[in-house]
């Protein structure tokens, strides 16, 4: 884990919507590579998916989902060492977003990952949609190749296979934008198997996001969670790395 800057990580608080948590930090995580793709989709479609105890968050009374490709590495648990093969991997999600208690957030309606020691710990520490699945990442000198079949039985059959890359310079979302609403998350939510809502919150300087274009040959991921996505070309944004850590899940 030398290269993860857990000191930068920390440091830069001042564009959070709320004070960091008093727990102290469990995990650390770096995304690489990353591609936000988001579509508008109907608020009453997406309500159907998410669990009662969860409150929709729209921006000008709009929902959106958006489906995420990236690649992980420094996967560790605090004071652990990364160690290879297991804190790196490819992952691949579903998201929408919610509120609750005045915290935006994260809620996801799937994880794909190449790693099934990933795959279990999730599911069994955080309560995570996770599954496994086949994916390749090709990172070239000018665009990423991702590829992704989920193979985890008890999961609904989903595919990605797509070519992304950033075509415009870096920035840091406004304070109240749409690219703000869609990155600048600081928790995700789930509901146990209690139906109680639980919060798992991060911590990441503000994400460096560029402009994208991508070529998304197959895409079924939204739909083996029940949502449609309309049939339009989404708003893409490109990160070529995130730094986080992660705090304990907590009753939120």
């Amino acid at each position: 884990m030398s290269d993860f800057p857990t000191e930068r990580v920390l440091s830069h608080t001042a564009h959070r919507p709320w004070p960091m948590p008093d727990a102290p930090w469990i995990m650390t995580q770096t995304w690489n590579d990353l591609l936000f793709a988001h579509w508008p989709v109907d608020a009453r479609d997406v309500r159907a998916h998410v669990p009662a105890g969860l409150e929709l968050d729209l921006f000008d009374g709009q929902a959106y989902v958006g489906v995420v490709p990236f690649h992980m590495t420094n996967v560790a648990p605090r004071g652990v060492p990364a160690i290879p093969l297991v804190s790196a991997f490819a992952e691949l999600n579903v998201r929408t977003y919610v509120t609750r208690g005045g915290k935006p957030g994260v809620y996801f309606f799937s994880l794909d990952a190449n790693s099934q020691v990933a795959v279990t710990a999730a599911r069994t520490m955080f309560g995570l949609p996770y599954f496994t699945a086949d994916m390749d990442v090709h990172v070239g000198a000018a665009d990423v190749e991702y590829s992704s079949r989920r193979t985890s039985p008890d999961g609904s059959p989903a595919e990605f296979r797509g070519r992304y890359r950033p075509v415009g310079s870096v920035f840091n979302a406004e304070p109240g934008s749409l690219e703000w609403f869609l990155t600048e998350r600081y928790c995700l939510y789930n509901v146990n198997a209690s139906f109680e809502a639980r919060r798992l919150e991060i911590q990441h300087p503000p994400w460096p996001l560029q402009q994208a274009a991508a070529e998304i040959a197959c895409n079924t991921m939204a739909e083996a969670a029940g949502v449609r996505l309309p049939s339009m070309a989404p708003l893409l944004h490109f990160a070529k790395r995130q730094d986080m850590v992660a705090f304990p899940m907590s009753r939120s």
